[in-house]
């Protein structure tokens, strides 16, 4: 660059100068980018280096080589900027630790000490909260040491001491060759998440939203880690890391062991082995249960007893006559209903909800777990997977509760835009209400929209309205069904035991021994309210022909109803 301005000069005059400087302006900036931490800085430095040539130049006698003279000031400019970045921006005197970097006045072709310089920075994270206030403090905003200690409240003896520590873990960090780990690299990310218990007033997905949180919970799922042990396995500063782990450990989802950290839930990382067990057990008790289930429901009368009734329907409502729902919508409530809420007797309750469920700050007291699923994982073509699915949920008052299902064949809002709570609680007082009464046109516009109700004529007028949900009308009519299910399930108790033993000994391994209680309470569940059990059985009876898929009408309604209890 610049080679035709090499020649020897005596003196060069102001028009000369202009030109030599505007040839040179665009490599003066790509010299500055390349080695400064910002644009801006670039642009500010490049600026210096410009004027100061453009000045010397001028009045400069006998320059030899131009280009060597205009790069020799670059150089020169890029030294004062690194000396005061490290007094300021890296908040550690440059000339305190200078023997942590090579000379930045050596050879002008070396590329400088910004690579050191920046190692240099990166260390500063890795001290300690308070170290780091002290040393900002002192280096970069030039503070007298008994004000910072007036500041933080503690003797001025520590705040020297803790200045002395900070230079020698800096001096420490600078030798050290940090090793990360796969997941700087390949990081992983939760393939779902489920939570068992009552939800608070922030979402379940706030807590794992993003990569660096998931990341942080999976590099401690096995043993604890210091904050620096896990922001050198992931490759991140540790002023983020410690951000992060903080919110973790306030929500209850990271365990504080002295000064590491380690993870306060399940992270299931199944191999495909373990998968293919866990559907063939799914199935095989599911074929017993639902369609024993199935053929009792259809086959007893039951489903005509007026207590279970049902107004769905995917026409207009008639303003004269009451819909009734066809069986295989109703179905589709009762048959899940029924498989998790029947066998309690037959269940295995040693340990409580309340030994395992984790009371967090914003009013959830629930489990949590997420599961990790390799890409590359192949499993049968037959394999049930969970699309979409979330539930059963619930909620129950003292006469009556409100259960639902989503699924993969229901048509609603997404879970995370709902407040369940809040949405069932509404529904059922509704519910009684309108039995005498009519609901304001918000409240029905509410529960249409929904898709609870629906409605026809003219509110003011001849008006008409239809539940489109399923209604156990009596605790009776409820007991009935429950004991159909208590019975199917005695029935297959050995079988049940069976599978339920060669499962439960495998996924006990997966699981660290912190975390093996929470294991084995959700085992407690296997075929009740569990969710694979509850989709294997709606599955066995698709795959055979005993249920149809929902029309596209029924699917806003789909397995929600309201039972006495």
């Amino acid at each position: 660059m610049g080679e035709s301005f090499q020649n020897e000069v005596k003196q060069v005059n102001r028009q000369d100068v202009e030109k030599i400087i505007t040839e040179y302006i665009k490599p003066i900036f790509g010299f500055a980018l390349k080695r400064c931490k910002s644009i801006h800085d670039a642009e500010d430095l490049s600026q210096d280096i410009v004027l100061k040539a453009f000045r010397a130049l001028l009045i400069k006698e006998d320059i030899g080589d131009i280009s060597k003279f205009i790069w020799t000031i670059a150089h020169n400019a890029l030294s004062n900027y690194y000396r005061d970045s490290a007094k300021s921006m890296v908040g550690v005197s440059f000339d305190e630790v200078s023997e942590l970097v090579t000379d930045p006045y050596g050879d002008v072709e070396k590329d400088d000490n910004s690579e050191s310089i920046a190692r240099l920075q990166s260390e500063i994270a890795y001290l300690s909260k308070l170290q780091r206030k002290i040393v900002i403090a002192y280096y970069f905003e030039n503070r007298k040491q008994a004000d910072i200690a007036k500041e933080l409240d503690i003797p001025l003896g520590t705040v020297k001491w803790h200045l002395f520590e900070a230079k020698k873990e800096l001096k420490r960090g600078m030798d050290t060759m940090r090793k990360t780990s796969e997941l700087k690299f390949n990081p992983i990310k939760f393939h779902s998440y489920g939570v068992n218990g009552k939800v608070g007033t922030k979402s379940p997905n706030e807590f794992l939203r993003s990569a660096l949180l998931q990341n942080i919970c999976y590099c401690v799922r096995n043993e604890a880690k210091s904050v620096n042990e896990i922001a050198d396995d992931l490759g991140v500063s540790p002023v983020y890391v410690e951000t992060e782990v903080e919110f973790l450990e306030e929500y209850g989802f990271l365990k504080a062991v002295k000064d590491k950290y380690i993870v306060n839930f399940i992270i299931n990382e199944p191999t495909a082995e373990l998968l293919i067990m866990q559907n063939d057990m799914y199935r095989r008790a599911a074929e017993m249960f639902a369609n024993d289930l199935y053929d009792e429901l259809t086959s007893s009368g039951i489903l005509d007893d007026p207590d279970i009734w049902c107004g769905q329907t995917d026409e207009p409502i008639s303003l004269t006559e009451s819909p009734k729902a066809d069986r295989n919508f109703v179905l589709w409530s009762l048959i899940p209903y029924i498989a998790a809420w029947s066998g309690e007797k037959l269940m295995d309750e040693r340990i409580s909800f309340e030994e395992v469920a984790t009371i967090r700050p914003d009013g959830a007291h629930n489990i949590y777990h997420a599961s990790v699923v390799s890409d590359e994982m192949v499993l049968p073509d037959d394999y049930v997977f969970m699309k979409n699915w979330c539930g059963p949920m619930w909620k129950q008052g003292d006469y009556q509760m409100m259960w639902q299902i989503d699924s993969e064949w229901s048509d609603r809002a997404p879970i995370e835009e709902r407040n369940i709570s809040e949405e069932f609680e509404r529904t059922v007082t509704l519910f009684n209400w309108e039995d005498d009464n009519l609901l304001s046109k918000s409240d029905y516009a509410w529960l249409s929209e929904h898709g609870y109700i629906k409605t026809n004529g003219d509110y003011d007028g001849h008006f008409k309205s239809a539940w489109q949900i399923v209604v156990l009308s009596t605790k009776e009519i409820k007991d009935k069904l429950i004991a159909i299910g208590d019975r199917i399930k005695e029935k297959y108790k050995d079988e049940f035991a069976a599978l339920k033993s060669a499962y439960a000994e495998a996924a006990l391994k997966t699981v660290p021994a912190h975390l093996k209680k929470i294991r084995e309470y959700e085992l407690q569940f296997l075929f009740h309210s569990d969710g694979w059990f509850l989709i294997h059985c709606i599955k066995t009876l698709l795959n055979n022909g005993k249920l149809k898929e929902p029309t596209d009408g029924q699917r806003k309604s789909l397995t929600t109803l309201i039972a006495n209890v």
